[in-house]
């Protein structure tokens, strides 16, 4: 019994150690296609940015958070940026269109 928690914890640790790094590797496609800009870049931004997005999710269950507390915890600081005037709230008012969509997908 003891080798099979020794396999999970292995397993695990691989598996954390895999989402990292291919959430490096997004972010850095992700640098690629802003300098590029190309045509297709709209269509590549969207999926790179929901690949990084889903990858954070899995990496962050992997290191035992709940998607229920992440969840709760990015309205959070949506909330507490929108009341600190966050000067993209201030310039663009994105983080209160943010926390309407969070708030609108529960």
């Amino acid at each position: 019994m003891k080798d099979k928690n020794n396999m999970d914890v292995i397993k695990n640790l691989r598996t954390i150690e895999w989402l990292k790094s291919e959430i490096l590797t997004s972010i850095a496609n992700l640098y690629r296609v802003l300098a590029k800009g190309e045509e297709n870049t709209k269509e590549d931004m969207e999926d790179l940015i929901s690949n990084i997005i889903l990858l954070s999710y899995l990496l962050g269950k992997r290191l035992g958070l709940s998607y229920e507390d992440i969840n709760s915890n990015l309205k959070d600081k949506v909330k507490f940026n929108i009341v600190k005037e966050h000067q993209i709230e201030k310039w663009y008012g994105d983080l209160s269109q943010l926390l309407e969509f969070l708030t609108r997908s529960e």
